[in-house]
């Protein structure tokens, strides 16, 4: 220790070039932390969604989620496995264990689907990289900028919640970071077939065999392959309906070797779909979107992202319309952080103000006014090369160890002036009166040290929440130190 004071007092620009260095590695850490309203509580989630359509909820708990959660259980990694059935819709949402990469483990979950045997009629499963149980961190509204005549309130409804669904979730799907977007509130388009029962019974027939026959001309098929040289032709049957007219010229049955067409016993229209909510913003009708993160995406980063996003999209958008943000979650995060990190820093300026009452000496005062910013400023380093974020937790601890900052730089500085008023020179007394109470100081910090670090191995919950605060404070604790056998001796001894 008696070495390591010696090289402070005698190599100044060297110890002067070392507190820089630090300083500025964490000024960039600084901007590179994330920023969260708390640390990460929440395990990785992966959630499997498969659609039945018609199926009861017993059903699709029978045939969907039950094998789906059977074939994803045993992946590895995985804590819990929890699962919803819905009216047609099955979600299996996985937990895993915190630190999982959550790349491979959409990979292994979609090995182990690939080889499960589910009904035919159900949809491919989706692999959403979220809790849909959770809220989303934005909601849009997407609406006209006047409000709109009743008779064409319709067409303009279904014509926002087309431009909703065909190109502004599919762009903000695409940003780093999102997981899904939801889009709910307009009208959605439908072609509405509503079958003349007694005609049908006049002709024989029955709506088991219309809805039969339209299902088995709806759809494109492959055709197989042509090979002609070497070359090597896909043929596909197209023939899903492209319009109205198509769906009532086609042909149900066939009565007497006469066809029987659709528009023959049906009426077929153009609708929407049934409304089961309905949104409204400024007092008009609209469009939401609601943004889902991924589990381990940061909230504050990503809801950035989607605000430039969203003003590239605003002006392509058509003249009458508008995009507005009616939610966002990181302006609380950011709100409350920044609370926070201000408190943080008054505590620091009052705390120099106490110290100045004391010594009554304004160089003292700025010797130990430096410490206190670098110590901090190198706290931000160690919690970049950590993967600490930016949060109330992390901040708090940094406001805690604000004030044990101040006390090795104070007993060091204080010495050192006794040191001084006993007639010893500049260099010495920084020398002896550091390497005095050097001892003391070590033994002090490791002491608070040893109270907070074994924070960090608590398991659960609990750990993950405090961990951050743990460190936060081991760090800055470790920087006084530092600095205090360093930094306050090489000041202290600039005649």
């Amino acid at each position: 220790m008696r070495r390591l004071i010696e090289i402070a007092t005698e190599r100044r620009v060297t110890i002067a070039m070392l507190m820089v260095a630090i300083t500025l590695f964490g000024v960039v850490s600084l901007s590179r932390l994330k920023l969260n309203l708390l640390p990460d509580i929440s395990y990785p989630t992966i959630t499997v969604r498969t659609e039945l359509t018609g199926a009861a909820p017993a059903e699709v708990e029978n045939l969907l989620t039950k094998p789906i959660e059977e074939a994803v259980g045993v992946i590895r990694n995985v804590r819990l496995v929890r699962s919803v059935s819905r009216s047609g819709q099955s979600d299996v949402t996985l937990e895993f264990l915190w630190g999982t990469d959550m790349d491979i483990a959409g990979v292994d979950v979609r090995e182990k689907l690939d080889i499960l045997l589910l009904p035919l009629e159900a949809e491919r499963p989706l692999l959403l990289r979220f809790d849909p149980s959770t809220e989303p961190i934005m909601r849009l509204g997407l609406l006209y900028e006047e409000d709109t005549a009743a008779a064409e309130a319709e067409a303009r409804l279904k014509a926002l919640r087309r431009l909703a669904e065909d190109r502004i979730k599919t762009d903000l799907e695409a940003e780093e970071g999102t997981a899904a977007v939801k889009v709910s509130g307009g009208l959605e388009d439908e072609i509405q077939i509503r079958v003349d029962q007694q005609k049908l019974a006049q002709l024989g027939l029955s709506i088991d065999q219309v809805a039969a026959r339209i299902r088995a001309e709806n759809v494109n098929l492959s055709g197989g392959r042509l090979e002609e040289g070497n070359q090597r032709f896909l043929v596909r049957t197209l023939n899903e309906f492209q319009s109205v007219d198509e769906f009532r010229d086609a042909i149900v049955a066939y009565v007497a070797d006469r066809p029987v067409y659709l528009r023959d016993v049906a009426t077929v229209e153009r609708g929407y779909k049934e409304r089961e909510a309905i949104t409204r913003v400024k007092g008009r009708e609209s469009v939401e979107l609601a943004v889902y993160k991924e589990g381990d995406a940061n909230t504050v980063q990503v809801a950035r992202r989607i605000e430039q996003r969203i003003e590239r999209i605003r002006e392509s958008l058509p003249e009458d319309t508008e995009l507005v943000m009616i939610y966002d979650q990181s302006t609380f995060i950011s709100s409350a952080v920044n609370d926070v990190r201000l408190a943080a820093i008054l505590g620091g300026l009052i705390a120099i103000f106490v110290l100045y009452g004391f010594l009554r000496d304004s160089r003292a005062t700025t010797i130990v006014g430096i410490a206190i910013p670098v110590s901090v400023i190198g706290t931000f380093l160690l919690m970049y090369t950590n993967d600490i974020s930016l949060n109330i937790m992390s901040l708090g601890g940094i406001a805690l160890a604000v004030g044990m900052l101040v006390d090795n730089s104070i007993v060091v500085l204080e010495n050192i002036v006794r040191k001084k008023e006993q007639g010893q020179g500049i260099v010495e007394a920084a020398q002896n009166g550091t390497s005095e109470v050097g001892g003391a100081v070590v033994a002090a910090t490791l002491t608070t040290i040893a109270v907070f670090f074994p924070m960090v191995f608590i398991s659960g919950i609990a750990g993950q929440l405090f961990r951050d605060q743990a460190l936060t404070v081991t760090f800055a604790l470790v920087f006084s130190l530092i600095v205090a056998l360093t930094l306050i001796p090489m000041l202290a001894s600039v005649g």
